[in-house]
């Protein structure tokens, strides 16, 4: 036999011919793929590396050494790539390295099979060390995720920022957002970055309140942050059962049903909170001298004795007030109060979730004034009718689909007017048939009289919005600090990322806002506003998506979402809805900043906002495709009511319009469920408050209850994952916040944005903490309800947590 043929392998084994056979059929996929995205006028990479798999997959087949080392250089050239796109960013490094990696241990392992005897293990040795390097390089890389980019505090103002609001933290919790300025700034400081390590759990209360049927099906998101009062903690349930317990121990002090029926039960079956309020001059053995007040998701205002539980008999019938009265026909679920009510000079305003995505012709989004003690109609707000000062006339309804407010009011008592984060018009994503007055108050936040319900000011952050950017957050009231002294001001952030300071008493804004070209494309072009207003004090928005940001944890993924992003309609941020195609919406509508909000504090001058980073994947859907393809039908009609798995349902019909619309919040790929940008997905920052400058940036959340086909990976990794829920930040310099997917509630450090201590919740932490006092001993507590949406488990544990004795 020749030489030749001993040093030349020619052992066609079967191993190798499977691992040939791998490679070829990911090959294929990707020359494919690649050859559609470089049609689209993409990245060449996939179709380069797609022929070369190939070539190195029937190399193999055939038995050829050669095939192992035309794999090795498709691999480099992968890495090469990846570094010339992504530097050492390690998520966007990880569909150029991490499966092209995984693939590359078991073809090095060919070597041994297809060499000559003497190179047998050398070879394949030297090259798994090269692999082992690489993974070192890019372990280093993620790593780098975890730090913060820090920057200095500012230093300290000198006098304590004061709050507008009557009601202040102090040892107490007495307002969904520490006082109806929504600082959520609790002055305690016995909780520091020194001792945070050591806090422990001091008691877990369980509500009760579960689904019925199989949580895993059902809609609940129990989002309550609860009031400390006095010796007395106040909650809601995720169907709105009134809770009072004992702030030190957890023990039920009462319990009050208003027996609302699952058939009214949204997106979600969630209470944030309630609010408290005591009768000035009122005896305190008086019956409702102090009370407890809710909203239902049935839309009913509730009033309940805080000392007993039982229903003030003074306040409507029998302790209800039903706010739906005057809206015409309104369907189960259709209306529903998820927010908890603010009270300014006596009077309860409210607004209400309207159901979106269902019908032009949904129930109006008027804002109503009750009295707190009797529950007296004072005054509502119909934009397209504001000479109705009460109930409409005979025969008359509140002008229906009109923009709402189903988020949280903040409010100054001194000035006598609620700050209201408004909504949209119904039916989001098409405008051609909304009034002028819809037009001028939509996603607006708008300052109302609160003694005669009438607007004083209005500031617009998106004009004629089809994005669904509306207001979701409550704005913080401070006194900002200026060279002329301090300004009655509020800061407002937007889903779309941007920050707003505005003066409080006339909406002039502080800093410069700027009016810049926005596309006028889409099924409305006409009616697209050429210019949108964008904040230069902060935003959280990120640059404009480019194809280098569609992400996988493969090539293949990677490759699927760069052919969407390049299909679809995308011109930077307000791309207006298209029908033909997809349109890319970023930031979507989760934000930027949603009902969580942000946290000040108002001695260090330091504003802390977690947000979100993901776009969504829409299209319109001419209204004979939605109905061939089975769209439902509006809530309460036939086939109707099925909300998808979005938040506004992934399909939802738009009843009354030319279009339905087709969602894909997040961006999702179908099979794994992994999402198309690159991470982080959600963030967290703290700001200067003086200058809107970063002090400090992360992302915020890790991966270990996320992965493929919905498989938590359990990887500790801070990938920075979707949240909802708000942060508090104490005079101790902590803040504390849940809201991500991870199931954790961490304390950070203020100063340097780092985690110092974290404990696992029971379920999901989609809800905004409270701190507050008892005998000297500082509490923290966070509402663990979970939320669908969120894809967090379920439950409904409230936990409180304090420093051991």
């Amino acid at each position: 036999m020749p030489q030749s043929d001993v040093l030349r392998p020619r052992n066609r084994s079967l191993l190798a011919m499977v691992v040939g056979a791998l490679l070829v059929l990911a090959g294929l996929v990707l020359a494919i793929g690649g050859t559609w995205l470089v049609f689209l006028g993409g990245s060449p990479f996939y179709l380069l590396a797609g022929v070369g798999l190939t070539v190195a997959g029937v190399l193999l087949i055939r038995g050829r050494v050669l095939g192992v080392w035309v794999y090795v250089a498709t691999f480099l050239l992968s890495l090469v790539w990846g570094l010339a796109e992504a530097g050492t960013d390690g998520w966007g490094l990880i569909p150029f390295v991490a499966g092209p990696a995984i693939l590359l241990i078991p073809t090095l392992l060919m070597l041994p099979i297809l060499q000559p005897e003497r190179w047998r293990w050398r070879m394949p040795l030297g090259a798994i060390g090269v692999v082992f390097a690489v993974l070192v390089i890019a372990g280093f890389t993620l790593s780098r995720i975890n730090q913060p980019e820090s920057g200095a505090l500012p230093a300290m103002i000198a006098s304590t920022i004061a709050d507008p609001s009557p009601l202040r933290p102090g040892t107490d919790w007495p307002a969904y957002g520490g006082s109806y300025a929504a600082q959520r700034y609790s002055p305690l400081g016995q909780i520091t970055p020194g001792n945070v390590g050591r806090l422990e759990r001091a008691w877990v209360y369980h509500t009760g309140d579960m689904p019925k049927r199989d949580p895993k099906e059902s809609k609940y998101g129990a989002e309550t942050t609860p009031l400390k009062v006095g010796d007395t903690l106040y909650l809601c349930s995720a169907t709105n059962i009134l809770i009072a317990l004992d702030p030190e121990t957890g023990k039920q002090r009462w319990r009050y049903d208003p027996q609302v029926s699952d058939a009214y039960i949204p997106y979600t079956a969630a209470c944030r909170g309630v609010a408290y309020h005591a009768t000035p001059g009122a005896a305190p053995d008086t019956a409702c001298a102090a009370r407890i007040l809710e909203g239902t998701l049935d839309g009913r205002l509730i009033a309940v004795d805080a000392r007993t539980g039982r229903p003030c008999a003074d306040f409507g019938t029998n302790g209800a007030v039903d706010i739906k009265r005057g809206m015409g026909q309104v369907e189960p679920g259709m209306v529903s109060i998820t927010s908890p009510p603010t009270i300014v000079r006596g009077v309860i305003v409210t607004g209400h979730q309207v159901l979106d995505g269902q019908k032009r012709s949904a129930p109006s989004g008027v804002i109503q004034g009750f009295d707190v003690v009797t529950g007296a109609k004072r005054w509502a707000w119909d934009m397209v009718n504001p000479q109705w000062t009460g109930d409409p006339p005979a025969g008359r309804e509140y002008a229906r689909g009109t923009p709402n407010m189903w988020t949280i009011a903040s409010g100054d008592e001194a000035l006598g007017l609620v700050y209201l984060p408004m909504g949209n018009s119904a039916v989001d994503y098409w405008s051609g048939s909304r009034s002028p007055q819809e037009n001028a108050f939509s996603t607006s936040l708008v300052a109302l009289d609160v003694t005669t319900g009438h607007p004083r000011w209005r500031f617009q952050t998106v004009r004629r919005d089809v994005w669904d950017y509306d207001l979701g957050a409550q704005a913080t009231l401070i006194d900002f600090p200026s060279a002329a002294g301090a300004v009655p001001a509020l800061v407002l952030p937007s889903k779309q990322g941007d920050i707003y300071v505005l003066d409080r008493r006339t909406g002039r804004p502080l800093f410069p806002v700027q009016e810049r070209a926005v596309p006028r494309t889409g099924v409305e072009p006409q009616l697209r506003s050429p210019t949108q207003p964008f904040s230069s004090y902060h935003t959280l928005a990120f640059p404009q998506l480019e194809e280098r940001d569609m992400w996988g944890m493969s090539p293949i993924d990677q490759m699927i979402c760069r052919i969407q992003f390049k299909r679809a309609e995308y011109r930077g941020p307000y791309t207006p809805p298209t029908a033909h195609k997809r349109f890319v919406e970023y930031p979507g509508y989760n934000g930027g900043t949603d009902w969580g909000g942000i946290a000040i504090d108002p001695v260090r001058g330091v504003i802390v906002a977690n947000y979100n980073d993901m776009p969504n994947y829409n299209r319109l859907v001419p209204r004979e495709e939605a109905e061939a393809e089975g769209f439902p039908a509006p809530r309460g009609e036939a086939r109707g009511g099925d909300m998808g798995e979005g938040g506004h349902g992934s399909r939802d019909p738009q009843a009354g319009t030319p279009y339905a619309i087709s969602v894909n919040p997040g961006w999702r790929l179908p099979l794994t469920g992994l999402l198309c940008k690159r991470p982080p997905y959600g963030g967290i920052r703290a700001i200067d408050l003086r200058t809107g400058r970063t002090i400090w940036d992360r992302p915020f959340g890790t991966a270990r209850r996320n992965g493929p086909w919905g498989i938590p990976s359990m990887l500790p990794i801070n990938i920075g994952t979707p949240n909802n829920g708000g942060a508090v930040v104490t005079a101790g310099g902590v803040v504390f916040i849940a809201a991500a997917t991870d199931n954790l509630i961490r304390a950070i450090d203020l100063r340097t944005g780092k985690t110092l201590w974290h404990d696992t919740l029971p379920a999901g932490g989609q809800a905004t903490p409270a701190v507050y006092e008892v005998n000297g001993k500082q509490y923290l507590v966070i509402m663990a309800g979970g939320h669908h949406f969120m894809e967090t488990p379920i439950g409904d544990a409230l936990v409180a947590y304090a420093l051991p004795d």
